[in-house]
């Protein structure tokens, strides 16, 4: 699909491409719609908008976060439930596109396969599976941390005979009343899918290759009268900040994540406790779901009716992992058979940062490239040699109060993207020894957490922690007011620049190449 005359650049306002129509998209398109930057284009893959929220419609499909906070805070909502699932928050998603009147700015069922930069014109040029779509003078990455399915490459995967699907791919022709199926996976969304899955099929069989903390939910339906309460916008603003300052209240300092403070010691005991109460008399079932790491040392999972599931007749752990797939069903680690009609993949997702198109930047180098298996990015969106390149839920963002950091990272964005255009920049970039020495500040501030004991997708290559923010929404927030023009680096045209050192003209022949590529 090419988009033509859409969000080309020309005189004037800058030209704007968002990947990704979900939370952060949707966010950052309505905080430069409202700046009157409206030359902007949202492509988005799947065929309505919601990000990973439109993917994940499995059975049991809910947030792990209050509602009221699982959304924007300018645009509340009369929620049904203390957190929302997946049909009402797409619900949510469609009306906050109504209301600000961002239809004709999205295109969906757009794929982007490859966005590559031309220093000679200053533009990118965004390319799809049949070619180039658009161009731009500006791109933001919407596209999230955990969107893409990690698929298992187990021996013989293709060989079995009944439906096989991952848990955000749900096959809803799959007819899976009074069958045996599997869940493979002992994540947020496993124990989601296993007790909804328990009120319907014969047997529901989980293999947890190893147990994860949980702590309960107390999800719940909204009373009446709490609804009634709940028109009030004010009500709402007052909810959401008591909300907002308990979180903080645990994660200032990053205490909950380190071991021996008073609130990571709390939490550990309250989920050790969740553990016992529930499965008391199952001493059996008490080991199998008692991780031996440190809490948080993985995601922790939130859950009211996980363990009161594993008590039913009908539902098996299995606590190994699985190593092969049969015509009939799986095989674990042990060598055991175990048959099937059916087989969910509850396996997580690639935790790679933009692992769904590539990213040229400048000298024809893409983003991995330039991160060399350690992902960095300044406040977690600006990545060294990526002019006019921002990444929302971008590196060491993770972790929180996840609406209210996008929020803000959508604000930043917009603030650089004015202060570029406002002084007639071509392009705008972090400052190198900026982005050294806020990573070097931050990796110290990670130090000491319980980030660091145990195989998690927090970690890059290196060890190093790439996803997990270690502190609260207020000094992520702060600094996001703080850390903007000293740090920036200006382009006016190729050969000046402001705040940095002057740019060299490229060669003729990486020209001529960059000429042929776009």
């Amino acid at each position: 699909m090419k988009i033509r005359g859409f969000a080309r650049p020309e005189a004037g306002r800058p030209s704007i491409v968002i990947i990704g129509a979900g939370f952060s998209g949707i966010g950052a398109a309505i905080q430069l719609k409202e700046a009157g930057f409206d030359r902007l284009a949202v492509l988005e893959r799947a065929a309505g908008p919601g990000g990973t929220w439109w993917h994940n419609s499995y059975p049991g499909a809910e947030v792990d976060t209050p509602s009221m906070v699982y959304s924007f805070s300018y645009m509340p909502w009369n929620w049904t439930r203390t957190h929302v699932r997946q049909r009402e928050l797409q619900e949510y998603m469609e009306a906050v596109i109504d209301r600000y009147g961002l239809g004709p700015s999205i295109r969906f069922n757009t794929t982007v396969e490859r966005v590559v930069w031309n220093e000679a014109r200053q533009i990118y040029h965004v390319f799809g599976p049949a070619g180039e779509i658009t161009r731009a003078n500006y791109v933001i990455s919407a596209v999230g941390l955990l969107s893409d399915p990690k698929i298992p490459q187990w021996p013989g995967i293709g060989d079995f005979e009944g439906p096989i699907f991952h848990s955000s791919r749900w096959d809803h022709s799959a007819k899976l009343a009074g069958k045996r199926v599997a869940v493979v996976g002992s994540g947020s969304t496993a124990t989601q899918v296993v007790p909804a899955l328990a009120e319907i099929a014969a047997q529901v069989t989980m293999f947890q290759r190893e147990p994860g903390w949980i702590v309960p939910k107390l999800s719940r339906e909204f009373t009446p009268a709490e609804r009634r309460a709940m028109d009030s916008r004010v009500a709402q603003r007052v909810i959401r900040t008591k909300i907002l300052l308990q979180r903080e209240r645990a994660q200032l300092g990053g205490a909950i994540w380190r071991e021996g403070t008073p609130q990571h010691t709390a939490a550990e005991k309250a989920a050790r406790a969740f553990i016992n109460r529930t499965l008391e008399g199952r001493p059996d079932l008490i080991e199998a779901v008692t991780p031996t790491y440190l809490y948080s040392g993985k995601r922790p999972v939130i859950s009211d009716e996980f363990y009161p599931s594993l008590l039913r007749e009908n539902v098996t752990l299995v606590p190994r992992a699985v190593k092969g797939v049969t015509r009939t069903g799986l095989v674990d680690v042990t060598g055991d058979v175990h048959d099937f009609d059916a087989i969910v993949l509850a396996t997580g997702y690639k935790a790679d940062f933009i692992s769904t198109y590539e990213v040229v930047g400048r000298g024809g180098r893409t983003i991995h490239e330039l991160w060399s298996g350690d992902e960095t990015g300044f406040l977690g969106m600006m990545a060294k040699d990526l002019p006019n390149f921002f990444i929302m839920y971008g590196p060491n963002t993770n972790g929180g109060t996840i609406v209210s950091n996008l929020e803000l990272q959508a604000k930043y964005i917009l603030a650089a993207i004015r202060h570029a255009w406002r002084r007639g920049a071509s392009a705008i970039e972090i400052k190198p020894w900026a982005m050294d020495i806020y990573d070097h500040k931050l990796q110290e501030r990670l130090a000491g957490t319980a980030f660091h004991y145990e195989n998690n997708y927090y970690r890059s290559g290196s060890g190093r922690i790439a996803t997990q923010w270690p502190d609260g929404v207020i000094l992520y927030g702060i600094l996001t007011k703080l850390l903007r023009a000293p740090f920036w680096k200006l382009t006016y045209k190729v050969g000046e620049t402001v705040g940095g050192l002057p740019q060299q003209a490229p060669p003729p022949a990486f020209a001529e190449r960059m000429e042929q590529l776009v």
